[in-house]
């Protein structure tokens, strides 16, 4: 869903960046292995995939990559308290069951958990639903209503709360522009909820 360059997704990269070398992590919903793999190169990383679709895991395996198969919204509870340096969602938040629930899952199993996500508080949304009176399809929300994988729409405000909620310390944050480029660093949240196309967190209790 996120726009692309460099052959990675760019809130991919942005999460390689954000994790230490070396680090020990859980990737869930890890899709076809990309990020797993983006971190095991640039990184170093000692990384784990949980993915829910048979394709997915179908792809991991082809590249080579450690998965099980599993869902985010049962399956965390498996894993014991602190067992990863990082637990990374990627565009995948909006689409579980109960999202608050999966980030305390992530929080727990994770030292830090780290999360990117579509902003649906982005400029071009809210045009669109006060000019045109339509749900969105954006570069970065790339599905029509009726087939979107989303179901839970979150902004980067909302996710702000929802760690507060939670107890978390937003320990960094970036937020990417619809070109991919980083919205400036010192701008407060509402900046951010306006010009940011997607959100990535880096959170810890």
């Amino acid at each position: 869903m996120s726009v692309e360059e460099g052959g990675a997704r760019v809130d991919l990269r942005a999460i390689a960046e954000l994790v230490e070398p070396g680090s020990r992590v859980l990737d869930v919903g890890c899709g076809d292995g990309s990020l797993m793999e983006l971190l095991q190169a640039r990184r170093g990383v000692d990384a784990r995939g949980i993915e829910l679709s048979q394709p997915g895991v179908n792809e991991c395996v082809r590249r080579g990559l450690s998965v099980i198969q599993g869902d985010a919204d049962s399956d965390l509870v498996h894993y014991p308290d602190g067992a990863f340096d990082y637990a990374i969602l990627s565009q995948t938040i909006q689409a579980t069951e109960n999202p608050k629930l999966v980030l305390a899952e992530l929080l727990r199993i994770g030292r830090r958990a780290v999360v990117s996500f579509p902003n649906f508080g982005h400029w071009s949304v809210r045009s669109s639903l006060f000019f045109k009176g339509r749900m969105p399809v954006t570069r970065s929300l790339s599905y029509s209503w009726y087939d979107t994988p989303n179901i839970h729409f979150c902004t980067i405000r909302d996710f702000v709360e929802l760690a507060r909620e939670l107890g978390a310390e937003v320990e960094s944050a970036v937020a990417l522009n619809s070109a991919g480029q980083r919205v400036g660093m010192r701008l407060p949240w509402a900046v951010w909820n306006l010009f940011g196309a997607q959100g990535v967190f880096v959170l810890r209790r």
